[in-house]
């Protein structure tokens, strides 16, 4: 999967881990489900300590930051027009 950034920089997801990519999956899950932006950052927290599998904590590479960064961006829009604030 390809996603873009706000630089228009694109991330490959294939070159990433399967812990990152599940990380990922995850994210994209909770992304229109969380009531806050304080909860999106818990759940992101809890899966980058989780890991793949409970395979232990993850170390964020550059491109795994920019993906989260964009959820996080699609999180606060999402919040704002529903009027639920961040």
């Amino acid at each position: 999967m390809i996603i873009v950034c706000d630089n228009n920089r694109q991330v490959d997801t294939a070159r990433m881990s399967p812990e990152e990519r599940h990380i990922i999956q995850k994210l994209m899950a909770w992304e229109s489900l969380v009531p806050t932006m304080a909860a999106f950052r818990e759940k992101t927290a809890a899966a980058m300590a989780a890991g793949w599998n409970n395979s232990g904590p993850v170390r964020p590479t550059p491109d795994l930051n920019r993906v989260i960064a964009v959820l996080e961006k699609k999180v606060r829009n999402r919040l704002k027009k529903d009027g639920s604030g961040c």
